[in-house]
């Protein structure tokens, strides 16, 4: 069986549904920019030059509520597929964690646009970072690179950061290269973003003259601007006095014609300024870092206007799709910023120099190509080749101005990005902006959207999952896109935003935040006091797509037992009044443990929550219902239950957990019930404890929809933990 999705394809191209050939089916160019913020670009508020991107967006339509997932490979891992990164199989970095969710690789239950694409009869071309695979040696497994996942053609960088001048795994098509020895591109200098601009130009000159008939669809990923700071002499000049009044002035610049431009609104208010410029202790190298910063975005527009002349010289550009985008926010990492301790300046000559076909493994190079060793810290001023420096905390705080935290998280900062979407030929909303919210899982359904093209449900003897995205193709022409929430995990960190409220987190150990995003989106007031049944239901809704997400358990990565356990109680011994409500780092640290817990009552009721830790992916419950007392266990979203029959008027009881799962519940000298559970939690749950009712995500399956209160009246609940 096969989905069909062109319905809004040919509606836009006022045709019938059957009569979509591929001269009128749109070429489709995908542009994704890295570890840059929402204001970077000139059309979203930045002092940075990008002439190109502001030409798009003037004859374009420019999204200001559009998000990514807050780090590099899951974001390409969700651009390419359509779905959330767990689903893909990359919910963090680049190794195997044990978990679906975890694999640090695609996996075969989902379909690159690539490969729908090239289905469809599109030529499919890469040029950029890949970064979705844990494959990176040139004699390793190949199955997860580019060529083998449904592109014609690629250049670029497997592995995820590297030297703009000599770069770490790059490849043309399955063959790894040295920039020295690549007889088929020989700049007078290479740089690496030049590179990835000259290679989608010449893949839009060979299809159009060799597949003239059919349309194309190419995926552009630089690596811009990632660390390390690397950027040629010439564009470091043109930013020359723009950052010697430090952040917050820049702070304040962007602010002001964000407001102007209307991609913020006109009453939002700054978010706290992260570092302070009268202590920079090395000024002129702080300026640098960012002057470096804004070179490296220029010379990206510039490479996009290369692309954009190519597309003119074809006569492609007016039925070319052309987004814009960017990974996630910008980047508080300090990589680089302390010196070497045996290397703090340029030593005085250089070492042998590499061979000239010799492959760059690494990351961080030992040496250049001429073999002078590579220097990082405040001696030595970034740009050139021997330097690997991060533009620090201070300036990512300015990318993402207003905007709360950075590249990691999902606050606004962290999971914001521009969208510019041109395309003459059905785009008429020229200069607009358009201000529904949307995901890059938006951007697969779009393509097989405006391409006709079938996405299946299975594939090679695999099933498919299905799309997560909603075509954009609606909001190109002002209608309204129907979506139910959009959601967010990376590193532990969570967040979903249905309409215009967003619960958000910080850490798997942090509390849930509230925010109405259209009155607050910096995200500075937080309601989640004032609003305890809206918290409950979004964050309910949150574990059920958490739940069938392949996001659980959060951050198995993470394998040291003490960062597993950091920032959760110690205490052994619980006393808890009734009402009592304890965020999840002062509950219990039930998690690979043994628990007693007693249950007093005041008075006797006939049904209701006694005390629950969790929510409906994990964690444990006490309650009445229909005349039996029930001992409910979550694990990965799924209840195991014991339950015996209640004695009338009784008001004590009893329940134990072994660390194995047995499960007894008595009442004085009486066993109620005894029964099994897989064994102790696996993961501390999300969501905290409160007593006499469950008001976070449900744990147990009550048949109700409220907190189900405790209708009798509790006196203590007590809980060890062995």
């Amino acid at each position: 069986m096969r989905i069909r999705l062109i319905l809004v394809a040919c509606a836009l191209c006022g045709l019938g549904p059957t009569c979509a050939s591929a001269t009128e089916r749109p070429n489709i160019i995908v542009i994704l920019a890295d570890d840059m913020g929402y204001s970077d670009i000139g059309c979203y508020g930045s002092e940075v030059q990008t002439p190109v991107l502001d030409g798009l967006a003037e004859r374009g339509l420019r999204f200001t509520q559009f998000y990514n997932t807050a780090r590099c490979c899951p974001t390409r891992a969700s651009l390419l597929t359509g779905l959330y990164p767990h689903q893909a199989g990359v919910g963090h970095m680049m190794s195997d964690s044990g978990f679906e969710g975890y694999r640090g690789e695609l996996n075969r239950r989902c379909m690159t646009m690539a490969e729908v694409l090239k289905s469809a009869g599109y030529g499919t071309y890469m040029a950029g970072k890949w970064h979705v695979t844990s494959d990176v040696k040139p004699d390793g497994m190949k199955n997860n690179w580019p060529i083998q996942r449904g592109f014609d053609r690629f250049y670029g960088t497997i592995h995820g950061a590297g030297s703009f001048y000599d770069p770490n795994s790059l490849t043309r098509d399955n063959t790894q290269l040295s920039p020295v020895t690549d007889a088929e591109y020989q700049p007078a200098n290479y740089y690496y973003t030049d590179a990835i601009s000259d290679h989608a130009v010449r893949f839009i000159s060979d299809h159009n003259t060799q597949q003239a008939d059919k349309p194309f669809f190419m995926y552009v990923a630089y690596t811009a601007a990632h660390w390390p700071m690397h950027a040629l002499p010439e564009d470091i000049a043109k930013y020359k006095g723009f950052y010697d009044e430090g952040y917050g002035a820049i702070r304040r610049a962007r602010l002001r014609r964000m407001k102007e431009l209307g991609v913020v609104p006109p009453d939002i208010e700054l978010s706290p300024q992260a570092e302070d410029w009268s202590k920079v202790k090395h000024l002129e190298w702080e300026i640098r870092c960012m002057e470096v910063y804004a070179a490296m975005i220029d010379r990206m527009d510039q490479g996009i206007g290369k692309i954009v002349q190519s597309l003119k010289d074809t006569d492609r550009l007016d039925n070319t799709l052309v987004l814009f985008m960017q990974d996630n926010g910008g980047c508080a990492e300090g990589l680089g910023r302390g010196a070497k301790a045996n290397l703090p300046r340029r030593p005085e000559k250089p070492e042998a120099a590499m061979e000239p076909g010799e492959l760059q493994f690494d990351m961080i190079p030992k040496k250049t190509r001429d073999g002078w060793p590579l220097v990082q810290g405040p001696e030595v001023m970034p740009g050139p080749a021997d330097t690997y420096i991060a533009y620090g905390r201070g300036w990512a705080n300015a990318s993402n101005t207003p905007f709360r935290e950075y590249k990691h998280w999902v606050h606004e900062g962290g999971v914001s990005t521009p969208l510019i979407a041109h395309w003459p030929a059905q785009i008429k909303r020229h200069g607009e902006l358009e201000h529904q919210p949307g995901h890059l899982i938006d951007i697969m359904a779009t393509c097989v959207d405006i391409a006709a093209a079938d996405y299946p449900t299975d594939y090679e003897g695999q099933q498919i999952k299905p799309l997560e995205g909603r075509s954009l193709t609606p909001a190109f022409q002002g209608e309204e896109i129907e979506r139910e929430a959009i959601f967010w995990e990376h590193e532990g960190n969570r967040a979903i935003r249905v309409g215009d409220w967003k619960l958000v987190a910080k850490g798997d150990t942090g509390p849930w935040e509230l925010y109405n995003i259209r009155a607050d989106r910096a995200e500075l007031n937080n309601l989640a006091a004032a609003e305890p049944t809206r918290v409950r239901v979004l964050s309910a809704q949150w574990q059920q797509y958490a739940q069938r997400a392949d996001v659980l358990p959060l951050t198995p990565y993470y394998k040291n037992r003490k960062k597993k356990t950091a920032g959760f109680s110690k205490k052994k011994n619980f006393k808890l009044i009734a009402d009592a409500d304890l965020p999840q780092n002062k509950s219990p640290m039930v998690m690979d443990k043994a628990i007693t817990v007693t249950v007093k009552l005041a008075a006797a009721g006939t049904q209701g929550v006694l005390v629950a830790q969790g929510g409906s992916a994990s964690g444990y419950v006490v309650y009445q219902k229909s005349e039996k007392i029930w001992f409910a266990q979550r694990r990965q979203g799924k209840i195991f239950t014991v339950s015996g029959m209640l004695p009338t008027g009784a008001k004590n009881f009893v329940i134990l957990l072994t660390k194995v799962g047995d499960v007894t519940i008595t009442s004085g000298d009486r066993l109620l019930a005894r029964g099994t559970v897989p064994g102790s939690l696996q993961s501390m749950p999300i969501d905290g404890l409160q007593v006499g009712r469950d008001a976070a995500g449900h744990v147990g399956d009550y048949g109700v929809t409220d907190d189900f209160a405790y209708d009798g009246t509790i006196q203590q609940v007590q809980i060890k933990l062995e």
